[in-house]
């Protein structure tokens, strides 16, 4: 089928050559017959090849061919198209061959240069080229200069026919290359052609007509092609198209950048083609560059002095830069050299000085390159990255950024002007509406356009993202410089940046990636080391242009689809940058984006210090253009306002920069700020991960945008706007007002996003808050008001990342506690706001692991918490109280081990602190103790007591500290009720409890008591009276109710850790405690008990001194146990005895309570201890008692003892005041006495003589004291009956119980007796003479008087004293020791004093006792006395000075004594000669004479009373006869005696003899004695003594009576003289009477002589008495008829002993 239409094609073709040839034959037959017959031979060729279909045309073809030649040679028009015509036929036949085609060529040539049928030579020739490969070589070179000549034609349809049949027949020549090769390959295989090793560089450096051997015919044909194309452009002669006499660069420009832009493949493949390239076609490039680069516009034309050549030519700049576009785009890489060349030319162009044509065709050659991501990145490496290599793709986006900066300034629109071609009007940068009269102010859309310092430019050309548009590039067909209208540079070059941009992002980021990754969280990033250095680079190179550049435009941007673009270029940068890490470049474009939020000038010095750090980087670029923010400050351009629409105006926040005094007006935000707010909020949000410390300088600026806004921050950490105009100072429109939540929930969003950033991002973050907080602070400290943001935002951050808590936890916490100290207010309200808020929404966070089991997480969370503590700020502590409590409220239960933390914030109180902030933290303790006990480690429970315990020390609330000790009790309760539970679950953690040395293993349950013991014991020495109480009362209630609970080992740490430290700084405090009055405050009163410190430390001693001493009391079974137990007591009794002496009563008097409480528990412990299990064992079996014991007693004993002597010890001799010395009271002193007795009980086993001296001392020193004259009437009744003190009936008692051991014990107690004896009397002596105390002055107690201090009264003592020496007299008077001690001595001398002074005695009731007492004692004694003569040698003088001062007494009887009075006192001392009578004289013999003799003298004096002597003395005193007479009759009775009447055997019944009583006729009886006495010659001596002492004062008397007789004159004398000389003559009488009676020998010579010697003074009586009474001369009768009978005496039978005249002579007085 295929067969049968090529023959019938090949039919047709032969048919219509005929016909043609046939019209050729007919045309030519009349003028050209030659012509006309080679036709027609033709013709029949052709007829014959059409018969046979065998045969080829091809065969025939020169024959056929010869007559077209001819033709054409005819230059007929008609005849060469028939011929022309014909030709083409046999092209299209393809029946040419080579030498065909050369004649064919070369007629054509012909017709050329005869210029006949132009375009069908075209034609023609096109047809030769294409359809076949015939012509090749000079014939080829030949047909193309035939059609460039063409070309040159002045036929402009000719000119452009062949300008296209050029173009097409260029190709065609590359084509067969392309072809040749793409043939050789298959040929080949795919094998490299060997030739292509032999391609010799040096040969085709030489320029040649013969192409290089290496190349295969249709490669030589275009390389010698190609080659004079080059020859031709750079005006030199072509080697191989011969015959081209002129060519236009331009034309050849256009050729040789179609072919370049065509057949890339054959300059690749083929080194020639790849030398030629490099060697011819860069070197035209550059020289035609050449005029471009030296022209300057700025520069006078004159001067330049340039060849019309030089000058810069639009079509051929243009044409070139087409070439240079296509060598770079196409060929880069065989001319990295080249291109660097190209590349900086190309730089050059954009310089100002350039005219405005050349710098927009340079832009657009820069925007296609700038599109492709690959060059870009091939610049970069080849160039940028090379050591020693010029930056070229940094000088490109220098130079555009130059460029772009260069537009803005005003001078260079003239110059535009008249370089641009003259046709630019002046109007360049003027804004439209100063020309068109159009509005372009706010609320009109204008056209989208920069507008800078009064410079406006449109954007006047839009192109689409990524691809290069040209517009003058394309100017194929102008000739003179196009006008390049306004804004056209800028708009390219503002493409050109964002291209930039995009490829660098593309090249980083790979293709797939978009500069619209803003949508969502940043891509990956995961280059290899090689790619990251090509990345680093490639930002380094372009930031600094980049930067320049997109400033201004952003600044001068009036479209917001602009600015967007701008923006997100911006953002895209950074965030690439931020990649990167290279701070730099990303900090700066952050900068550059900061800046653009905010109003110009604002006053923001890290933008400022940033922008300054980028303008240095970016020095290169500016070219002079860079703008400084100082120079920009000088321009006072409010473009922005002009331009755009003001949407809020606001005060500018402070900044630490600005002066404390500087004034900011209001700053104004346009609704482009706004837009750069969301596009800086969107880079934060979407490239959070690689901003690192650059969000400082977003947070910056976005904290000011937020303040001018009037945002503030509200719980949780989002931001509000301010509820008024007033709150925030911010005036903002209603567009804005809308747009203000969705800013705010932007804001919110940001800070959410941080979920996503990975740690190290998140830390960067919070730094860049934390900085942003502390420059707040900074401000704040100059009380400038601060923003909030940072504190806000941080809160913000740290609540959506709880879910790592761990990793933000500690920055972001310990930030926020450097803001709580802050001394501005609300700045400080903030930081504690989000402290805790942040902790409770922490521990509300559902963690993993659980919180509950996570000890590590609860201890972080709290900490912050506990550590706001350390903040000094009420207010602060308030909020962290606050929140504690709703804390605990709300998740107490979970936080098992965080209660450490709680407690110490809890307790972090100081006395600093306000009533209500520790009011606060103390409910908190309160909830604590009541609902979580149960829940807490046991290991928190020592600091649960130390905690309630600092409550109770604080000193702002009473009531609290109370209360605090209340919880304490509590706390004891629970320990109580959960012992089981707590000794199961401790351990001895030695972290957990404080030390307690001397109790090594002592069980942590007891060690939870010792807390608590010793926080009580703490709060015991409180400087506040009523804590002190509490405490104290607490401590020993729980020591009483729970001390049972203790291991007894631990009753050691009790007694040495607590108790004992307690008392010792108790009596410290005490001692050191003021004496000045207490300021009542307000109108409460305070006792005058109470009203000094050291009364108030009194009570408080009392307390603990008493509870101490109650614990031993109730304790002592399980103390008893301790080893130390002795020490002790001692110490115990240390304290005491200290506590005893102090000058307070109070204490004083607890100290010896709590001694008898010890005492009294001691007793019965000791009973215990020391009997045996039986109680009713009997006493003869008892254990003996432990040595320890016994030393415990000794000790209390030797304490008593001190406490007694030294608080009896007189004061110094010098004090005479009471009130100057301390002087125990009456009370303590009672109390002491009353503690002997118990103390007694146990000591008296080993109570010996000097023990009992010490007891003596104490109890004299007790009675003598005296006691304060206020407190007198409470301790001596005030009623008539004397009693003895409660003092001194406890000191009677006491000594009975000393009585009672002495006489019911053993012989070792009996020493004692004498000593009890000397005490006994000496008590009963004060009844006399009160003991002196020192030599303080006193009063009596019956007196009043100055001095305040008082004797007591101490008669009923004594006389109780007196009674008991009696009583225990009577028991052991004849005890050998009593007897040797000469007892019955010291009692008759003890009797002197008060039988002396008799009615002068204090009480009367005294003398008579103590003569009774004398009476009785004497009774017992003398009968001793006379057995155990040498013992009682010394009594009988004494005894006869006692009788003697009793019975002669100085003290006159009262005045006012009653005569029965007076009787019952005359019969006491008639009772007392009784006692001579019957007790002594019966035993003269065995009685020492001294002593009767001084009886006798007593008798004598008593027998007769005178008043010899001394009237005026004896005034008062009555005459008492009964007790005269029985002296007499006494005296009577011993001196009638006869030896005989005496018998000597009965000498021990003397007391029983009885006398008669025989009648005188005087009335008065004498004794007629029949008394058994002993030896007759005492008896005799006591018989003449006794009558003779009679004599002696009976001639007294008598002598007397008449001299006071005769002095009286008529005078009678007193009753009782005359009574008393009666009495005497009476006796005389009776005398004389019973002696003669008596037997004669009985009566010795002398008294008959006395008595003779006393008539003579009876006379005188009777002469004297003139005056005298009856009774008187009655008796002087009766006595002188007694004389009668003794006118003649008789004779004595025996002389008077010569001893017998001593003893007569002594009773005399001779």
């Amino acid at each position: 089928m295929t067969a049968t239409s090529s023959d019938e094609k090949a039919a047709k073709m032969l048919d219509a050559l005929q016909n043609d040839l046939k019209s050729l034959c007919m045309e030519t037959k009349k003028r050209y017959p030659h012509i006309k017959d080679s036709c027609e031979e033709a013709i029949i060729k052709v007829r014959g090849a059409s018969m046979n279909p065998q045969s080829s045309l091809s065969q025939i073809t020169s024959q056929i061919l010869y007559p077209l030649v001819q033709a054409a040679e005819t230059k007929d028009p008609k005849i060469v198209k028939l011929s022309l015509g014909l030709i083409q036929r046999l092209i299209v036949a393809d029946v040419v061959d080579a030498s065909s085609g050369e004649h064919v060529v070369e007629t054509l040539w012909m017709l050329m240069e005869s210029g006949i049928e132009e375009l069908k030579v075209l034609q023609t020739v096109t047809l030769l080229l294409t359809t076949s490969i015939v012509i090749q070589g000079t014939t080829l070179a030949k047909a193309l200069v035939l059609c460039f000549r063409l070309h040159f034609t002045k036929d402009a349809t000719v000119v452009n026919t062949a300008s296209a049949t050029v173009r097409q027949l260029v190709s065609v020549v590359f084509e067969r290359v392309v072809a040749e090769d793409t043939k050789h390959n298959q040929e080949e295989g795919g094998t490299e052609d060997e030739s292509e090793e032999h391609v010799s560089m040096e040969e085709l450096k030489v320029l040649s007509a013969n192409p290089p051997k290496t190349l295969r015919p249709a490669a030589a044909d275009a390389y010698l092609m190609f080659q004079d194309l080059v020859q031709l452009v750079n005006a030199d002669q072509p080697l191989w198209l011969l015959g081209l006499t002129e060519m236009t660069r331009t034309f050849g420009l256009e050729l040789l950048e179609s072919v370049l832009t065509t057949f890339p493949a054959v300059f690749y493949n083929h080194p020639e083609f790849n030398f030629l390239l490099k060697d011819r076609v860069c070197a035209l490039v550059i020289k035609l560059f050449s005029p471009n680069i030296k022209y300057r516009a700025s520069v006078p034309a004159s001067v330049q002095q340039a060849t019309p050549l030089d000058k810069p030519y639009f079509p051929i700049a243009m044409r070139l830069l087409r070439v240079v576009s296509v060598l770079i785009q196409k060929y880069y890489p065989l001319l990295v050299t080249q291109c660097e060349i190209f590349l900086s030319l190309m730089v050059k162009f954009l310089d100002g000085d350039r005219p405005m044509w050349q710098r927009g065709l340079a832009l657009e050659v820069l925007h296609k390159l700038a599109t492709q991501p690959s060059l870009v990145q091939s610049f970069c490496t080849n160039y940028d990255m090379k050591p020693h290599a010029t930056k070229i793709f940094q000088d490109i986006v220098n130079s555009l950024g130059a460029f772009v900066q260069s537009l803005f300034i005003s001078p260079q629109s003239s110059v535009g002007a008249q370089l641009g071609g003259g046709s630019q009007s002046g109007a360049q940068g003027q804004p439209p509406a100063l020309l068109a009269g159009m509005p372009v102010g706010p609320g009109v859309s204008p056209q989208a356009a920069f507008f800078y310092r009064g410079v406006y430019l449109p954007l006047c050309v839009n192109i689409p993202t990524g691809q290069a548009k040209s517009s003058y590039l394309e100017m194929l067909d102008k000739l003179e410089p196009p006008t390049i209208p306004d804004g056209y540079g800028v708009s390219v070059a503002y493409y050109c940046l964002l291209d930039i941009i995009r490829s660098i992002h593309l090249v980083m980021m790979g293709p797939q990636a978009t500069s619209d990754s803003a949508a969502g969280v940043s891509e990956q990033y995961n280059p290899s080391e090689e790619e990251r250095k090509i990345h680093e680079q490639l930002v380094n190179s372009a930031w600094c242009g980049l930067l320049a550049a997109l400033t201004i435009l952003l600044e001068a941007c009036t479209d917001e689809a602009a600015t967007e673009n701008i923006l997100k270029a911006i953002q895209t940068f950074a965030s690439l940058a931020g990649k990167l890490e290279l701070t730099t470049p990303r900090d700066a474009f952050i900068t550059a984006l900061c800046k653009s939020c905010l109003p110009p000038h604002y006053t923001l010095t890290v933008l400022n210090n940033a922008s300054v750090a980028a303008a240095a980087s970016a020095s290169s670029v500016s070219r002079g253009h860079q703008r400084s923010p100082s120079s920009e400050s000088q321009h006072q351009y409010y473009d922005s306002e002009v331009r755009h629409q003001v949407v809020a105006v606001g005060t500018a926040l402070a900044t630490p920069s600005l002066p404390v005094g500087a004034q900011q007006g209001p700053v104004m935000l346009t609704n482009k700020n706004l837009q750069c707010m969301r596009a800086t909020l969107s880079m934060a949000h979407c490239h959070g991960g690689v901003l690192g410390a650059a969000w400082h300088l977003l947070l910056t600026t976005l904290q000011h945008l937020v303040w001018i806004l009037g945002l503030k921050p509200s719980t949780g950490g989002s931001l509000k706007a301010g509820r008024s105009t007033a709150e925030t100072n911010a005036v903002i429109t209603t567009a804005v007002i809308a747009d203000l939540p969705v800013l705010s929930s932007m804001l919110s969003r940001l800070f959410e996003s941080s979920q996503h950033l990975n740690d190290v991002a998140l830390h960067h973050l919070i730094d860049a808050l934390c900085q942003l907080s502390r420059e707040s602070m900074e401000l704040a400290y100059t009380n400038r008001e601060p923003s909030l943001f940072a504190v806000a935002k941080l809160l913000e951050t740290g609540v959506v990342n709880l879910g790592r808590v761990e990793v933000l936890w500690r920055p972001v916490t310990n930030h926020l506690l450097d803001v709580c100290q802050h001394p501005h207010v609300r700045m400080r309200e903030w930081g504690v706001e989000a402290v805790t808020y942040l902790v409770k929404a922490a521990l509300t966070h559902k963690h993993n692991p659980p919180l509950k089991d996570n000890q590590k997480l609860q201890t972080l969370l709290l900490s912050p918490l506990s550590e706001v503590s350390l903040v000094g700020h009420p207010d602060v502590r308030q909020k962290q109280l606050e929140s504690l409590l709703h804390i605990l409220h709300s998740c107490g239960e979970l936080l098992h081990h965080g209660w450490p933390l709680i407690l110490n914030i809890i307790g972090a109180i100081n006395d600093n602190h306000s009533e209500h902030l520790i009011r606060l933290a103390f409910q908190c303790l309160q909830l604590v103790v009541t609902d979580f006990l149960p829940l807490m480690p046991w290991a928190c429970l020592p600091l649960t007591v130390d905690t309630a315990a600092k409550f109770g020390s604080q000193t702002q609330e009473l009531n609290i500290s109370l209360t605090a000790i209340g919880l304490m009790w509590n706390i004891s309760d629970y320990f109580y009720q959960n012992q089981e539970k707590l000794r199961a679950s401790l351990t001895s953690d030695n972290q957990v409890f404080p030390d307690f040395p001397g109790v090594p293993n002592m069980p942590p349950f007891d060690k939870l008591w010792m807390c608590l013991y010793a926080r009580l014991g703490d709060l015991c020495v409180d400087s506040r009276p009523a804590v002190r109480k509490s405490a104290g009362q607490t401590l020993f209630s729980t020591i009483a109710a729970h001390g049972a609970l203790l291991h007894n080992q631990t009753w050691q740490a009790v007694l040495w850790q607590v108790l004992f430290p307690l008392l010792d700084k108790v009596r410290q405090l005490s001692d050191s405690a003021s004496t000045d009055k207490v300021d009542q405050g307000g109108n409460i009163l305070i006792h005058h008990s109470r009203n000094t410190q050291q009364k108030q430390w009194a009570e408080t001693q009392v307390l603990t001194l008493s509870g101490v001493a109650r614990v031993f009391s109730t304790k002592q079974k399980i103390l008893q146990g301790l080893g130390d137990f002795p020490r002790a007591w001692a110490l115990l009794l240390d304290f005491i005895h200290t506590a005893a002496l102090s000058k307070s009563n109070e204490v004083s008097l607890a100290a010896l309570k709590s001694l008898q409480e010890m005492l009294q528990a001691g007793r019965s412990s000791t009973s215990i201890s020391s009997s045996s299990d039986d109680p009713a064992s009997p006493s003869h079996l008892r254990l003996p008692i432990p040595e320890d014991s016994i030393a415990n007693w000794n000790t209390a004993w030797k304490v008593w003892h001190t406490i007694g002597s030294e608080v009896t010890k007189p004061p110094p001799d010098e004090v005479t005041r009471g009130s100057d010395a301390y002087i125990p009271s009456q009370p303590f002193l009672t109390a002491l006495v009353h503690i002997f007795p118990h103390l007694f009980q146990h000591i008296k086993p080993r109570f010996v003589v000097s023990d009992f001296s010490r007891l003596a001392s104490v109890l004299l020193g007790c009675v003598s004291v005296p006691v304060h004259g206020d407190s007198s009437p409470f301790i001596l009744p005030s009623f008539t009956e004397v009693v003895v003190t409660p003092l001194q009936e406890g000191i009677l008692q006491a000594l009975s119980g000393v009585e009672k051991e002495v006489t019911e014990g053993n012989g070792a107690t009996r020493a004692m007796v004498p000593q009890l004896f000397k005490l006994l009397l000496q008590f009963s002596s004060y009844s006399c003479q009160a003991p002196s105390y020192g030599n303080v002055l006193t009063r009596p107690h019956t007196t009043k008087g100055s001095t305040d201090w008082v004797t007591m009264n101490f008669v009923p003592f004594a006389e109780r004293s007196m009674s008991m020496v009696v009583s225990l007299y009577q028991k052991t008077s004849n005890w050998q020791e009593v007897i040797e001690a000469q007892v019955l001595k010291n009692i008759i001398q003890a009797s002197i004093m008060p039988l002396r002074l008799k009615y002068r005695c204090p009480a009367q009731t005294t003398w008579k006792l103590v003569i009774t007492t004398l009476l009785t004692v004497l009774q017992e004694g003398l009968q001793l006395a006379r057995e155990y003569p040498v013992h009682f040698r010394e009594m009988w003088t004494v005894l006869g000075t006692a009788l003697d001062s009793f019975l002669f007494s100085n003290s006159p009887p009262p005045a006012n004594q009653s005569s029965e009075d007076a009787e019952r006192d005359e019969n006491i001392d008639c009772q007392v000669v009784e006692l001579i009578r019957e007790e002594i004289l019966p035993y003269a013999t065995t009685t020492p004479s001294d002593f009767i003799v001084s009886i006798m003298v007593l008798l004598n004096k008593g027998s007769i009373e005178s008043a010899s002597g001394t009237d005026s003395e004896c005034e008062g005193f009555k005459l008492r006869e009964e007790f005269a007479k029985t002296c007499f009759e006494t005296l009577l009775q011993f001196s009638l005696l006869t030896p005989t009447d005496f018998d000597p055997s009965l000498e021990s019944s003397g007391r029983a003899g009885s006398s008669k009583a025989s009648e005188t006729s005087n009335g008065y009886t004498a004794q007629e004695s029949t008394l058994n006495v002993a030896k007759c010659e005492s008896t005799q001596v006591t018989t003449k003594l006794a009558v003779t002492s009679l004599l002696h004062r009976f001639r007294e008397v008598l002598v007397k009576y008449v001299e006071d007789e005769k002095l009286s004159g008529k005078c009678p004398l007193p009753r009782h003289r005359i009574a008393e000389i009666s009495f005497v003559l009476k006796a005389i009488a009776t005398l004389l009477s019973s002696l003669k009676k008596a037997p004669i020998e009985k009566v010795d010579s002398m008294t008959w002589t006395q008595l003779i010697g006393l008539y003579p003074h009876l006379v005188e009586v009777g002469g004297a008495s003139s005056t005298g009474t009856p009774q008187l001369w009655r008796s002087l009768r009766e006595v002188l008829l007694q004389y009668a009978q003794l006118l003649h005496p008789p004779l004595p039978s025996t002389p008077v002993n010569s001893s017998d005249d001593a003893h007569i002579g002594l009773i005399n007085g001779t």
